[in-house]
């Protein structure tokens, strides 16, 4: 049998963290027959964003793609609360799009979030191949470095 997802989880290392609560007048997540559509994650922990700035300005490379790393862990943190726990309702991934803040002169977006699709594939073996899209935006919320949102074929 397959490894499930919490003992890959586990075996990377990681523990989800309790899904965040919305921060506006949104939902987190919102789920329609087997689609499940989740709320733009920012890199957030306990103690508030992780990484704040702009990429090819205050934000290196290799902290771009741990901040896009821990929104793709943020978004596993909605899919468990919105799926009553069980991560192995979970088919596939269908498509993540990443919004790095980033100056007019970085061009390499697509690079930032693969720390997310990584981190997904990782986790989720192939159900977490997907489709995205890495755009560039000139800030984002709270000075977030990424939020990235997804959307998920469920069970």
């Amino acid at each position: 049998m397959d490894e499930t997802i919490e003992a890959r989880l586990a075996r990377l290392g990681v523990t989800l963290p309790a899904a965040a609560a919305a921060a506006a007048n949104y939902l987190p997540y919102a789920r329609h027959g087997e689609v499940l559509y989740i709320s733009g994650q920012l890199p957030l922990t306990v103690q508030g964003v992780a990484w704040r700035g702009r990429l090819g300005e205050s934000v290196s490379m290799e902290d771009g793609r741990k901040a896009a790393r821990l929104c793709a862990i943020n978004i596993l943190a909605q899919a468990k609360a919105a799926l009553d726990g069980d991560l192995e309702r979970i088919r596939q991934v269908l498509r993540i799009t990443g919004y790095v803040a980033s100056t007019p002169q970085f061009h390499e977006q697509h690079l930032v979030v693969n720390g997310a699709s990584d981190f997904l594939v990782e986790a989720l073996g192939d159900r977490g191949r997907h489709a995205r899209a890495a755009v560039g935006m000139a800030a984002l919320p709270l000075d977030a470095a990424v939020e990235i949102d997804a959307i998920l074929a469920v069970g």
